[in-house]
């Protein structure tokens, strides 16, 4: 290092060293705003929305927590996540089981007479219902016409 160097290097202001207390608290604070944002993802991308776990909270104005606080938000935070994975994942079989059941449905209409599907069992949003009905009523349900008939939506608002 040469005497100019080592002089800029005397100059520079001291890095000031980081608390391993406080390196923990920053380390935590991370973990505990992946896990929130992974939760708050996977809020949004299940349709119909999946219930939400509050966590239990007593509001006693701001503080700033200490590691063993902050570990207990993270593991609950980490916990919550897990059940809504769970969740997500049991609602996306059974959105898939009922996808491929309209399909069935669409294929061979009289071996699934009477069965009604809507657009939440399917994951989509709407009103629209699918259901195997007979064709021209009485008669087809005797002939054994059947078919899948699709509502036209959600039902109009009346008023009082």
């Amino acid at each position: 290092m040469s005497a100019i160097e080592h002089i800029a290097h005397e100059l520079r202001p001291p890095q000031p060293a980081v608390a391993p207390e406080r390196a923990a608290r920053n380390d935590l604070r991370a973990q505990i705003a992946r896990i929130e944002r992974e939760l708050a993802h996977l809020a949004a991308a299940t349709y119909p929305r999946l219930s939400q776990l509050a966590p239990p909270s007593v509001c006693r104005g701001p503080r700033v927590l200490g590691l063993g606080e902050l570990e207990r938000v993270r593991d609950g935070l980490a916990e919550r996540l897990t059940i809504q994975r769970a969740a997500a994942a049991e609602q996306a079989a059974r959105q898939a089981d009922a996808r491929a059941l309209l399909e069935r449905m669409y294929l061979d209409p009289p071996a699934h007479r009477r069965v009604r599907l809507v657009n939440a069992d399917l994951g989509l949003p709407g009103c629209t219902a699918y259901e195997v009905v007979p064709r021209a009523g009485v008669v087809g349900m005797l002939a054994g016409w059947w078919q899948v008939k699709v509502s036209s939506g959600c039902p109009l608002a009346w008023g009082p």
